[in-house]
């Protein structure tokens, strides 16, 4: 066996330029690491109204306020009667004042929607957050539970274990997990699928039509993207849109509202 000596050890050493190369390196990474883990759990700021008229126009008389039951949500309610609650889990890692324009624009049909607000912006850590939210405010009203992408199969799950209180799912850009059937169930359910997405490939939210009741539909969005959904700019790997957003935004209002307007009375 050969011995480090200290001759053999000073040929081992690396030279100070190369030292100096390689913790610049180290450094770089580092803070590049830093900077990624700060993006994650530090979130942008939560306001409440800043890009939220529909592409109808402002419903009057609607109120858009952040609220705290169980954690924090975002309550968006009509003027008049309220007959249905929407309950919507944002996508992933997306703040969920991007999907107040929806609300606001439903609420001319006398639906309250309510947005909960998840640690890191990910509804897998609180997939039951609907729960106080229909406590507080879904009695004597149609439920429906509603979500974008991650947050639409979190959706789907919980409607899975709350069939006795959720009337109908909406999933845009979403399906069901794997491990999630809703095939046996009464829920009216309806499927969007932006023509274009390539974060919730065609084929999967197809197939996750698998998982659903034999009637649930099917809409596709003409030349959308998955971030179409929301107002949260584009994402990584969305997909190229041949319509604008706000094209794609008047194609998924229309949709959701000939939808609920077919849902039956509470």
């Amino acid at each position: 066996m050969t011995r480090l000596t200290s001759r053999n050890r000073s040929r081992l050493a690396l030279p100070p330029s190369a030292r100096f190369w390689l913790g610049l390196i180290l450094a770089l990474v580092l803070g590049y690491l830093f900077a990624l883990a700060q993006g994650f759990l530090v979130r942008p700021p939560l306001v409440i109204g800043q890009d939220a008229v529909p592409p109808s126009g402002q419903a009057a008389g609607v109120t858009s306020t952040l609220e705290n039951e169980d954690g924090a949500f975002i309550d968006i309610r009509p003027s008049g009667e309220v007959n249905a609650l929407l309950v919507y889990y944002p996508g992933g890692l997306v703040r969920p004042q991007a999907y107040e324009w929806l609300g606001r624009a439903l609420a001319a049909a006398g639906v309250q929607t309510v947005i909960p607000v998840f640690p890191l912006d990910l509804a897998v850590t609180g997939i039951n957050r609907a729960d106080a939210l229909i406590r507080k405010f879904g009695e004597g009203k149609t439920i429906i539970i509603a979500g974008h992408s991650l947050g639409g199969a979190m959706a789907a799950q919980y409607a899975r274990g709350h069939t006795d209180q959720v009337s109908a799912l909406i999933l845009m850009g979403a399906y069901p997990a794997g491990n999630v059937n809703l095939k046996d169930t009464r829920l009216r359910v309806l499927s969007l699928l932006a023509e274009n997405d390539r974060v919730a490939e065609p084929d999967a939210v197809r197939d996750g039509l698998n998982r659903l009741p034999v009637d649930a539909r099917l809409t596709v969005i003409p030349g959308a993207v998955h971030s179409f959904f929301g107002r949260y700019g584009p994402q990584k790997g969305d997909g190229l849109p041949t319509v604008t957003h706000a094209a794609a935004e008047a194609q998924i209002l229309k949709a959701v509202r000939v939808f609920l307007n077919g849902l039956p009375a509470r």
